[in-house]
C-alpha cells in the first residue's frame, strides 16, 4: 500500500485507488500509465533514472 500526499491539503492518503482526497475532496491529480506512475512515485526515482541514462550514454560514447 502506497502513501500519497494530497497536493491541496498535504494530508497522507493510503488508498491506492482513490481519485479524490478523503479530507478536502479535491482531485489527487493522478495519472494512469507508466509516465503517470513515474510522476507520482517520487522525485528521487526520476533523478536516479536521469543519472543512469546519462552515465550509460557517456559509457557508450567512450567505448566508440
Amino acid at each position: 500500500m502506497a502513501e500519497y500526499i494530497c497536493p491541496n491539503c498535504k494530508k497522507p492518503i493510503y488508498d491506492d485507488e482513490a481519485l479524490l482526497c478523503l479530507y478536502c475532496g479535491e482531485s489527487l491529480r493522478r495519472s494512469t500509465g507508466f509516465i503517470g506512475r513515474l510522476k507520482y512515485s517520487g522525485f528521487k526515482l526520476i533523478v536516479v533514472m536521469v543519472i543512469l541514462i546519462v552515465a550509460v550514454a557517456f559509457l557508450l560514447l567512450v567505448i566508440r
